[in-house]
């Protein structure tokens, strides 16, 4: 009972960083102080030194000699190789997913694309879109894949956020609406294809 409270505090941690991090509420380079995150969320070091190992794991964290934990720098590089690893995946992943879809997840995938076009500011689009292209992959049947992704798409955010924050319009997304039409007709290669043109306009 014990490890299970303790893996959901380490589980909230490890979500709230993310968030912080992704949104540059915590800055590259900056330290993780295991003292300070503890207090604030009222537990003992063993938790958050599990969540800094997830956000290592995600990508999000580096460990260096004498400097402890630290929120991962920013390299351009990163850009280019999240692109190429996400139009790797995610089209295997949609072409698996598509025939699979329950009512219910197409009706998630549904509103997620909706909020998207509604939202008002970029936090709240990129929540809507992370949230779009993790419903339509949802029935893939490919937990590890799924997983990769997710990473992936933190990452793409923390870019996304960092370099479009200042001058981001409010947009209607016609390839999330086309996709929902090629779901909606069970035709995965044609949401594949959409897919791809959508992923390759990332970089």
């Amino acid at each position: 009972m014990e490890t299970a409270a303790k893996s959901t505090i380490s589980d909230r941690i490890t979500e709230a960083l993310s968030d912080q991090i992704i949104r540059g509420e915590l800055a590259p380079d900056e330290k993780l102080r295991q003292d300070h995150i503890a207090r604030a969320f009222e537990t003992s070091h063993v938790p958050v030194r599990e969540a800094f190992l997830r956000l290592q794991a995600r990508g999000l964290a580096v460990s260096l000699p004498r400097r402890g934990m630290r929120v991962a720098p920013f390299d351009p590089a990163d850009i280019r190789e999240i692109r190429e690893m996400r139009l790797a995946l995610e089209p295997v992943a949609l072409r698996h997913s598509v025939p699979r879809l329950t009512p219910a997840q197409v009706q998630e995938a549904e509103a997620a694309r909706v909020a998207c076009d509604e939202a008002a500011d970029i936090v709240t689009w990129e929540e809507g879109n992370r949230r779009f292209h993790r419903a339509i992959l949802a029935a893939c049947g490919m937990p590890r894949m799924l997983a990769q992704i997710d990473d992936l798409q933190r990452l793409g955010a923390r870019h996304l956020l960092a370099t479009y924050r200042s001058h981001w319009e409010e947009r209607s997304d016609r390839d999330h609406r086309a996709i929902m039409v090629a779901i909606s007709q069970k035709n995965a290669e044609s949401a594949v294809a959409i897919l791809q043109r959508h992923l390759k306009r990332l970089g």
